[in-house]
């Protein structure tokens, strides 16, 4: 049997191939509606080496997915005509012991805080901010000044916005983090039902999957959408997320809280009117899907209700 190695540039030139009829087909049809190419508005400068370096913060309980799919979309970039690999992963911890991310998996760490490479890309998925280390917002106040991008995905942008990242600036969530977001971080200008956004070196995801396009557009901003498109293809990714950031409208509206359809105040979530997770607030009753939630809201109700 072949080794992978062998069979990669056969299955790669095939790739190529296959995308170049797509292209020639689609010239009567270009991309509807789709953000112009990242790499002719918003470029990222490839390093002399050739080489991108990209960190991976990691923390107990960090979300799986949210890690895991922008890893995947870099590790598949390939450029040249040799089919370089031009992205070096690794993931950073405050210790080099086994982290217990989501879902029951065990992260091994590359590196820690003290020995990670600078970066040029930090990946900040959702993580538990209870559990994080002071040290991991020490560290991403230090490095992502000389990084080209800081991305978080999903509810990474609350570990942002706690290192003071997002402070004045516009930043997405999962969208049951919205509510939150702008109320624990009032210095930041939420964006409802963005697949992504980017202000500045920061760019921030929605939730989960939103990552795996985010980062489809960091790799368009350094090496053109035509490379992105590679890539998604590679993958068979079907979505098209990264050229069309607005694919989450479907999240910007606030979400209806009817009295037999009651909606948590904190994370929007559908909640059972039978539930026992409830408080009254100036003559109106509060059904709420955690203690956490609960908790949150009875510390400062108006800043969970301004704007609602």
């Amino acid at each position: 049997m072949k080794s992978w190695k062998l069979v990669l540039p056969i299955l790669l030139a095939a790739t190529l191939l296959a995308l170049s009829g797509r292209a020639s087909a689609a010239k009567a049809a270009p991309d509807a509606g789709a953000v112009p190419d990242a790499l002719l508005t918003a470029p990222l400068t490839v390093p002399a080496s050739g080489e991108i370096r990209v960190a991976f913060l990691i923390s107990p309980g960090a979300e799986v997915v949210d890690f895991t799919g922008p890893w995947g979309v870099f590790e598949y970039v390939f450029v040249g005509q040799d089919y370089r690999k031009p992205f070096k992963l690794y993931t950073v911890a405050a210790s080099k012991d086994p982290v217990a991310v989501s879902g029951g998996l065990t992260v091994v760490p590359d590196h820690t805080f003290a020995d990670a490479p600078a970066p040029h890309v930090i990946v900040v998925p959702a993580l538990d901010s209870d559990r994080l280390a002071p040290a991991a917002l020490d560290w991403l106040r230090s490095v992502q000044q000389d990084a080209d991008v800081t991305m978080s995905v999903c509810n990474g942008s609350f570990v942002l916005a706690q290192a003071g990242l997002l402070d004045g600036k516009t930043a997405t969530a999962h969208h049951g983090g919205y509510g939150s977001l702008r109320a624990e971080f009032p210095k930041v200008k939420v964006v409802r039902g963005a697949r992504y956004v980017e202000d500045g070196k920061i760019a921030t995801a929605g939730g989960l999957t939103s990552g795996v396009d985010l980062a489809l557009r960091v790799v368009e901003r350094y090496f053109g959408r035509a490379v992105a498109k590679q890539t998604a293809f590679q993958l068979e990714y079907q979505s098209t997320g990264w050229m069309h950031p607005e694919s989450n409208a479907q999240f910007a509206q606030h979400p209806v809280d009817p009295v037999e359809h009651p909606v948590c105040p904190v994370c929007e979530m559908p909640v059972s009117e039978k539930t026992d997770l409830i408080w009254k607030y100036e003559g109106k009753t509060y059904y709420f899907c955690g203690q956490s939630c609960k908790d949150h809201f009875m510390a400062n109700p108006p800043r969970y209700l301004a704007g609602k």
